[in-house]
């Protein structure tokens, strides 16, 4: 069996404090991708820095306090890769990967947009070059015989089960057509080639989602988004027995915006 979590952590320092590091010692997680650290390695706490029985990768952005992944992984990986390869991107803090044995993991950030902005260019410019490299990276894991899967805050929400209030949303950045179009590409498997575990695992569920924003009771409503993925190569996805969102009982007891999603895979 592997199980693997992805969260988005709104900034590791903040989360160590609001609960993350007891659920960091609770957890039968084999692999944890982390998003949005938004801190160097230096700065963060021992227990989350580098806590006993695990190896960590920490890939901060080059700008402080912004964006930043990180990789935990059980059993020392294979090798480790910070970056795919793009000029603009690499130092940005938004993918690193691992190998394991017969699995590639990567964390993903992907850049959050606002339409209409060069925060939404950027985020365009970065889906046309990740594309590219996905298709690559399935391509030569399969060469070696691996499977993959991209953990991560994607940043769009793929169909209208997978946020709350579609209608409301599709001029806003996370819901364009566009990019929805952009995730149907990855996931096509003429195309991509990659599968949306999760989603294969509850084919007709709203949700679950995993981010609420914290402005008003948009988590006690459970009026959210479904925007963090395992998106995984067909041969891994086939295996996966079971697939949650690791939703806090309460608000107060939340340790990020973004809840954990966690998948079982019976490899």
């Amino acid at each position: 069996m592997l199980t693997v979590t992805t969260a988005n952590v709104n900034g590791l320092r903040a989360a160590a404090k609001k609960g993350f590091v007891e659920w960091l010692a609770a957890t039968s997680a084999d692999v944890l991708c982390l998003q949005e650290v938004r801190a160097e390695p230096r700065q963060l706490p021992e227990e989350v820095r580098e806590p006993e029985g695990w190896y960590v990768t920490h890939a901060p952005a080059a700008a402080k306090g912004r964006s930043g992944v990180s990789l935990y992984t059980r059993r020392e990986p294979d090798r480790v890769r910070v970056g795919f390869g793009s000029a603009e991107f690499d130092g940005a803090g938004r993918y690193v990967e691992a190998d394991l044995p017969g699995v590639t993991v990567a964390s993903l950030y992907l850049p959050s947009g606002e339409a209409g902005t060069e925060r939404q260019d950027e985020k365009v410019r970065f889906m046309g070059e990740f594309l590219a490299y996905l298709k690559e990276l399935r391509e030569r894991a399969a060469a070696d015989g691996r499977e993959v899967v991209v953990c991560g805050d994607w940043n769009i929400a793929h169909r209208e089960a997978d946020l709350k209030n579609w209608r409301a949303n599709r001029k806003n950045s996370g819901f364009l057509p566009e990019e929805r179009e952009w995730l149907g590409r990855v996931l096509d498997p003429a195309e991509g080639g990659y599968v949306d575990v999760v989603r294969a695992l509850h084919p007709d569920a709203e949700g679950p989602y995993s981010w609420w924003s914290y402005r008003g009771r948009a988590f006690d409503n459970d009026s959210g988004w479904r925007i963090d993925y395992q998106v995984a190569t067909s041969g891994l996805a086939a295996t996966a027995v079971k697939g949650y969102v690791e939703r806090a009982a309460s608000h107060e007891e939340r340790w990020s915006d973004h809840a954990p999603v966690t998948v079982v895979y019976d490899r």
